[in-house]
């Protein structure tokens, strides 16, 4: 009796007797199922919530996607490997200028054909008319088409069509004049007769001025067309630019390099100019900070001589500004007829500020056109 007192008095279960413990033998499959509905909520919660996440998490990756494949400045030029190798190097400073450009696809380079690039078969001075190499360029840039326009500031004319401004320059590379020939290492060494190919009347009257002997022969085409030409004797030699040759990292064919006292460059040879249409103020801001302001203060002097002379591919003119070891600005001027029989020169000095240079160019054409006499230019 005692032990059965004891355990009932130990039992929790057990009241009067009789066993109190609720059953869930009934009781469990219930609550398991409630169990598992709760469960099922939640799950169904969470799966909801990782899908909205994803689909987030996805919708942000396809934004940053379409962000960075579209385009935020297209550069239109002319499809030469020089015009390309211009083009190029554009894209490149941009790029690393401004973090934005450098995202793949941020720059677009768009080929646009030129007159001069169509028209192969006549000297540049027979087809006529300025801009040959950038009208359709500049029409593009107009409507809308691209939104910097890369230029050789030696192809560009003295005015700009209304809506475009120009305001970066390049820095520029070696203005001189390569000699290039697979049988005389200079002009002077070659033989009386030889033909030199040239479409430059610029680079003829001065060669014909100083070598009367030399014949010149119209030489068309693309640096490596030239390049071609003269490998298959079509010529004796030829002249092309040190600054599109190093571009083009073709300086290996160079026989020897002109001084500047032997031929005197063309006007802005070796600048790079990108123009833009003049009320986009986001494409000025990224053509300021890639703009060599001693590149763009010579060749604004030399394009005010060439505009005085009204100079165009029917006139031998030559010019070139620079900062000499003073400081100041020395600048050299040069007319000539096509067939070299007549060359004038002049030069000058003054400041290095736009408004004196300014003022060199102009006043270095005034004094040549006034030494020419009105007939100078009537040929």
């Amino acid at each position: 009796m005692e032990m059965a007192a004891s355990s009932h008095l130990l039992s929790p279960f057990k009241c009067n007797g009789v066993d109190r413990r609720l059953n869930f033998t009934g009781l469990g499959s219930r609550f398991q199922d409630k169990r598992r509905t709760f469960l099922h909520l939640i799950n169904e919660k969470t799966s909801r919530r990782k899908i909205r996440s994803s689909g987030a998490r996805a919708a942000v990756a396809l934004e940053n996607a379409s962000q960075t494949n579209v385009c935020l400045v297209r550069i239109g030029t002319r499809g030469s490997p020089l015009a390309l190798a211009q083009a190029y190097e554009t894209r490149d400073k941009l790029k690393t200028a401004h973090c934005e450009l450098a995202e793949e696809g941020a720059v677009e380079i768009i080929i646009i054909k030129t007159t001069g690039d169509k028209i192969l078969n006549q000297p540049l001075a027979d087809i006529g008319g300025k801009g040959l190499f950038t009208k359709e360029i500049d029409e593009a840039l107009l409507e809308g088409k691209i939104d910097i326009a890369v230029h050789s500031m030696k192809d560009v004319p003295t005015y700009l069509p209304d809506g475009t401004i120009l305001p970066c320059n390049l820095p520029r590379e070696d203005v001189r004049d390569a000699f290039i020939s697979a049988t005389a290492a200079s002009l002077a060494e070659l033989p009386a007769g030889s033909i030199v190919g040239s479409a430059s009347l610029r680079r003829q009257s001065q060669l014909l001025y100083r070598y009367p002997s030399l014949k010149v022969t119209n030489f068309r085409g693309n640096v490596q067309t030239r390049l071609r030409k003269l490998s298959e004797g079509v010529v004796h030699a030829t002249l092309l630019a040190v600054a599109g040759l190093k571009r083009l990292s073709m300086t290996q064919h160079v026989t020897s390099v002109l001084s500047i006292d032997e031929m005197l460059p063309a006007i802005a040879q070796g600048a790079i100019g990108i123009a833009c249409r003049s009320n986009d103020e986001k494409m000025a801001n990224y053509l300021a900070s890639l703009n060599d302001e001693e590149t763009r203060l010579a060749v604004a002097c030399e394009r005010a001589f060439l505009e005085t002379l009204d100079g165009s591919c029917r006139t031998p003119i030559a010019g070139y500004a620079f900062r000499d070891k003073d400081g100041c600005c020395s600048f050299r001027g040069l007319i000539a007829t096509p067939d070299g029989t007549r060359v004038l020169e002049t030069s000058r000095k003054g400041s290095y500020a736009y408004e004196d240079m300014i003022a060199i160019g102009v006043d270095a054409g005034k004094e040549l056109l006034g030494r020419a006499g009105p007939s100078f230019f009537n040929w």
